[in-house]
């Protein structure tokens, strides 16, 4: 039997790594740039950020937090304040060591050096903090949240466009708290943010945890993560929210006059979520003919594809769709309006649909002189893939595409939870442990099990290419013995391959 045609090559089950890189490609969300290790993000692509930055931005407010920007340059001495936080990043920093360029002969080169190096920040835990403490004074000033959407550099050694970039774009939110109690709530509110964001609106099931002591961020108390399960079985960490405590604001002599007049070092939390979020996006949800949107990320809703040959034709196709957005003007789903483009390129209608195919917007429709003759469109769901092309009537489809929107939507996030249903294998005995780590070549799989985080578990984990992913906040605590090495352990942990 002849193999189906696909729009991606090699499909995802041939070549996942390679099938990722193509729909990246061939849906024209970026591509490599001249810089080893960073990307371009081309207009589609980046129309996606725009709507994670537009939709977590309102949830930001909502808690109160504001946005504000710091310099890209940190000085090293600011850095080496923080051994603990420097060691988690050093090996991925990027330096600055001269300044100004000078004409030599037919070279450039740096005029001189600079007194004092500085690091293109990987973060600004470091900087944020500095200015925390010349901002908080007294118990009034708090609590302090701010955010900054901004870009980051980590030298990246094996990088890969959304996932692992050199300089890749984010947010990340910083808060100074008078209690312990208000800094470990704010941690867990931005945590849940982040959950029903993903969830929500990108239509992506998750494990909500907590990381363990290895796996957690550099100088943190907890790390809370939220981890997703792509179609090749491995994670990815989509986000992550940390209580720092008292770490940062000793390093940082971020301190506060409290209300009974003692000075108190304040309690901190940061968090983060990346571009990488795109990455997570194309490989939950996308086909071997491209990326799939779900409705409420995407810019468009509804692709219109006019098909023509004449000038006449297109003028009354161009007619039939001036109508039919007024008749659409007033569609909604899940209370937001339906947006609508029309791909007016002059194309042939076969490739110019499928071009539309894999940039995965949600509802595709062709318009043609037949269709126009019989009062209809030829309307494609991308969920479904675009085998189940369906003729409807054009005031059918008016009133169906609010229902349609959500059904895709709804669609898309039981696809993505049933993936983690079917692969997370419960393990309750350590030969169930080690059957587990012989089928590690079995798609789909996550275990969770009583593991401690030890390095007897660690290095067994790591000859099989897993680590932990993290301890499920929904796992009941206890007083438990780790089935590897008998050490105590509070709940099962989850553990897998991960990106």
């Amino acid at each position: 039997m002849s193999k189906a045609k696909t729009a991606i090559n090699p499909t995802r089950e041939e070549n996942f790594n390679e099938w990722y890189q193509q729909v990246v490609k061939k849906a024209d969300l970026a591509e490599n740039s001249s810089v080893r290790g960073c990307m371009i993000v081309k207009p589609h692509g980046f129309s996606l950020w725009e709507n994670i930055q537009k939709d977590m931005d309102s949830r930001f407010k909502a808690l109160g937090v504001k946005n504000a920007y710091f310099p890209l340059l940190i000085p090293l001495s600011s850095l080496e304040k923080e051994a603990k936080h420097v060691d988690g990043f050093a090996k991925e920093c990027a330096v600055v060591t001269h300044r100004r360029l000078v004409q030599d002969g037919d070279n450039l080169v740096p005029e001189g050096k600079l007194e004092e190096p500085y690091v293109i920040r990987p973060t600004s835990e470091m900087i944020i903090g500095e200015s925390f403490s010349n901002w908080i004074n007294s118990y009034r000033d708090l609590p302090m949240k701010i955010n900054q959407w901004a870009n980051v550099m980590r030298w990246e050694m094996r990088p890969r466009v959304f996932l692992r970039t050199s300089e890749f774009l984010w947010q990340e939110g910083h808060t100074a708290h008078a209690t312990e109690k208000e800094a470990i709530e704010m941690s867990k509110e931005i945590l849940e943010l982040y959950r029903s964001f993903v969830e929500e609106t990108m239509a992506i099931a998750l494990i909500v945890g907590e990381k363990t002591e290895s796996e957690k961020f550099p100088g943190a108390d907890i790390t809370f993560t939220i981890e997703a399960l792509m179609q090749d079985g491995k994670a990815l960490q989509a986000g992550t929210s940390h209580y720092l405590g008292q770490n940062f604001s000793k390093a940082q002599n971020i301190k506060f006059l409290d209300s009974d007049s003692s000075e108190k070092f304040a309690y901190t939390t940061s968090w983060g979520a990346s571009t990488r979020l795109i990455g997570g996006l194309i490989m939950t949800h996308g086909d071997d003919n491209g990326l799939v949107i779900p409705p409420k990320l995407a810019s468009s809703q509804v692709m219109i594809c006019p098909i023509f040959k004449k000038t006449e034709e297109k003028e009354a196709i161009e007619n039939f769709i001036s109508e039919l957005r007024k008749d659409m003007s007033h569609s909604m789903f899940f209370g937001q309006k339906v947006n609508i483009e029309v791909d007016w390129r002059d194309m042939r209608g076969g490739e110019k649909y499928w071009d539309n195919i894999r940039k995965g917007f949600p509802v595709i429709i062709e318009v043609g002189k037949r269709d126009l003759e019989k009062g209809q469109v030829a309307f494609t769901r991308r969920d479904n893939g675009v085998g189940n092309k369906e003729f409807i009537k054009t005031a059918d489809f008016i009133k169906r595409i609010g229902d349609e929107l959500e059904s895709i939507q709804d669609n898309l996030y039981k696809k993505s939870q049933q993936r983690i249903e079917d692969s997370l294998v419960d393990i309750n005995t350590k030969e169930e442990f080690e059957n587990f780590l012989k089928a590690k070549h079995s798609p789909l799989m996550l275990g969770k099990a009583l593991l401690n985080d030890c390095d007897e578990v660690r290095n067994i984990l790591s000859d099989h290419k897993m680590s932990f992913r993290c301890m499920p906040l929904s796992e009941k605590e206890g007083e438990y013995s780790c089935l590897i090495s008998g050490k105590p352990v509070v709940k099962k942990v989850v553990f897998g391959q991960s990106y």
